[in-house]
């Protein structure tokens, strides 16, 4: 993919040949997660990390190619038809204290304003975030403390988990809340680890001080569930305490409102129809997803897709920001189309079923 980024960064006139591929794009959303020189035993291995050089040198492609807007910019004009050219909207998920530190200064730098979505279970460092605490285990102890952990889980045998990926894309969101607990228990068990104490000395997360100092770099707190949930999972009954818990400890520690939401792991397949309406019911004007697809001109706030990079060069950045989007933009339409198509096809009655619709419309 680097050759291909750099060919099509040099070419002359890149910004347009990239708006020629289509659909038309507006609101450009990249997310970032832990900013930090080197990866530690509680990262290595999700590709959450992004070295401050490389987070500097992303603000200045984005601050010279684009134009940074805040969350009230897209929610006062949601249509795209009032938003400066190239609006790209700055965010980070999870609740890394590093991005207080080192990425908030950075922004107030480069005037760029963010939004930061915060689980409020992992203020001041009390315990860690399930996917550090497995990310902890299996570079310490290995994978094979981790798939004995998942064998307290009824079925979980059918799953080959002998990487990170499997663990947080196949295993976790095929199982309850509950489950979830009892897996992540019997690790901390087997394991022998303290997590309070390793929380405490490890320090990854923000205080709710910092949190409440975040306003003064013009960053906004959303919401990412109380414990970093696959939202697939959550019944009804958990919706109130994973996402208004989270909510209202946030606008506590914040002393903000919080109305904005992204989904962890970012799966639009976490979007339920339940969560959405919930979502909306709560306040929550816009909702975040990180597929990497093009926002198209008018898009929902409900459903706002975002792009998560480590690249550095300009070209790569370019590449992954306004050419990879439309593609996969494009990509979607058609196995969309495809699906309807084959519908159609597979009903009974085929091209008369459509035409009947077709006519009553």
């Amino acid at each position: 993919m680097d050759l291909a980024a750099q060919a099509f960064w040099l070419l002359p006139g890149s910004f347009g040949i990239a708006r020629a591929l289509g659909p038309s794009y507006s609101l450009r959303c990249v997310l970032f997660h832990d900013i930090s020189p080197t990866d530690s035993p509680f990262t290595k291995g999700m590709n959450v990390n992004i070295t401050p050089g490389k987070f500097e040198a992303a603000l200045k492609f984005l601050t010279k190619y684009y134009t940074p807007v805040s969350l009230q910019d897209v929610l006062t004009d949601s249509g795209g038809r009032g938003l400066p050219p190239r609006p790209v909207l700055l965010t980070f998920d999870d609740a890394y204290a590093s991005v207080a530190e080192l990425a908030a200064p950075l922004c107030r730098q480069y005037g760029v304003p963010a939004i930061f979505f915060v689980n409020a279970a992992f203020l001041d460092n009390q315990r860690l975030a399930p996917d550090n605490l497995v990310c902890y285990v299996a570079n310490v102890m290995g994978m094979e403390t981790i798939r004995s952990a998942a064998r307290a889980i009824p079925g979980a045998g059918s799953f080959e988990l002998n990487s990170l990926s499997a663990v947080f894309g196949c295993f976790l969101p095929a199982i309850s809340l509950d489950e979830r607990e009892v897996f992540l228990e019997t690790l901390r068990s087997l394991a022998g680890i303290d997590e309070s104490r390793i929380a405490k000395e490890a320090g990854l997360y923000l205080t709710r001080k910092q949190l409440g100092n975040l306003a003064s770099f013009n960053f906004e707190i959303g919401n990412h569930t109380y414990t970093h949930v696959h939202c697939r999972s959550l019944t009804r009954e958990e919706f109130g305490p994973q996402v208004d818990r989270n909510k209202a400890d946030l606008e506590a520690a914040s002393g903000t409102e919080v109305r904005s939401f992204s989904q962890p792991y970012g799966s639009s397949k976490d979007l339920t129809r339940d969560l959405a309406e919930h979502l909306e019911r709560s306040g929550h004007k816009a909702v975040f997803l990180s597929e990497s697809v093009a926002n198209p001109r008018g898009a929902d706030p409900s459903h706002l897709d975002r792009i998560s990079t480590p690249a550095e060069r300009e070209a790569n950045l370019f590449f992954e920001i306004e050419v990879l989007p439309r593609l996969r933009a494009v990509r979607n339409r058609l196995f969309r189309r495809s699906a309807d198509l084959h519908g159609a096809r597979t009903t009974g009655d085929g091209a008369q079923g459509f035409d009947r619709s077709h006519t009553r419309a």
